[in-house]
């Protein structure tokens, strides 16, 4: 019986991991979740320290092939690429990693008030379906040139216009090219097929991969700062803190006062700082996070 358990609850997640630009990131947020990869001699399959996981390298697109296909029951791709190819699939974690816009974008010359001219024209791009449908909705009249990378060399000559994901527009602008709309905002996210999260035994070991990598993310976002304040002053510095739940105090040597500590967002560490000191704290130490699970 409790071989029959076992077996029940030794489930195997076939994760996909991207090769390419956005694998820099996705193995730095898996280490600093503490989960390491140990690679093959072709590079192409690694194995987790995290048990229940066999992966595979796959180019983005790819994973989004192979979840909706369901050959594979987890994986990193971009929502641009699901969008694209109207994956059906159960998005899990949005880690924020590295952030683009699908945007439209031309010469000043091409444009008229900041639009296409009311004429067929015609767009290269590597997203048909999401600049189709773009199309249809604006009620333009255009022919697609589908492109293979460097999309952004195509106009003036072999296309007026493109579609294309931009992270700060910098090469769009290089090339004398103009964003004037945008299609959507995409990053790297996490993915299941949704027959790996009926399984219970599989969503298990899922749930788990999601809550490390979250820990992660929360813990990138904050810091714990810590601070001296006398008792006069405490619920004065108390008030301001922006805590997940309630700050940790502690009374110093000698009831010199008290020692206050609160994971903090980062992004509010400035301003609160000089509040802090405003209100009579002292001392104030801020340290970096690793992970945070709630």
């Amino acid at each position: 019986m409790s071989e029959e358990r076992n077996s029940e609850t030794a489930a195997v997640v076939r994760l996909a991991l991207p090769k390419g630009r956005m694998q820099e990131e996705v193995l730095r947020l898996l280490a600093d979740a503490g989960i390491r990869l140990t690679f093959d001699r072709r590079g192409y399959r690694p194995t987790l320290s995290l048990p229940g996981f066999e992966a595979k390298l796959l180019k983005p697109q790819n994973i989004v092939e192979m979840l909706h296909m369901g050959s594979r029951d987890l994986g990193f791709a971009g929502a641009d690429w699901v969008a694209e190819k109207r994956a059906e699939l159960v998005e899990l974690l949005d880690t924020g990693l590295d952030p683009v816009r699908i945007v439209a974008a031309a010469g000043t010359d091409f444009l008229v008030d900041g639009r296409p001219p009311a004429r067929p024209f015609v767009i290269a791009t590597e997203y048909e379906r999401l600049t189709r449908a773009w199309l249809e909705a604006r009620g333009y009249d255009a022919r697609i040139v589908r492109s293979y990378g460097a999309t952004e060399v195509f106009p003036p000559e072999d296309a007026d216009m493109i579609v294309d994901n931009t992270a700060t527009g910098a090469t769009l602008k290089a090339n004398g090219l103009v964003i004037f709309d945008e299609l959507m905002r995409s990053s790297t996210r996490l993915y299941a097929h949704a027959a790996a999260l009926e399984d219970p035994a599989r969503r298990d070991v899922i749930e788990h991969f999601v809550l490390l990598l979250r820990s992660v993310l929360s813990a990138r976002e904050r810091v714990m700062l810590e601070v001296n304040v006398a008792a006069a002053d405490l619920e004065r510095v108390v008030e301001i803190l922006p805590c997940m739940r309630e700050p940790t105090i502690a009374p110093l040597h000698h009831e010199a006062g008290f020692a206050v500590k609160a994971a903090v967002p980062r992004r509010d560490l400035p301003q609160l700082i000089r509040a802090i000191k405003e209100r009579g704290g002292s001392d104030i130490v801020v340290v970096e996070l690793a992970q945070i699970v709630p």
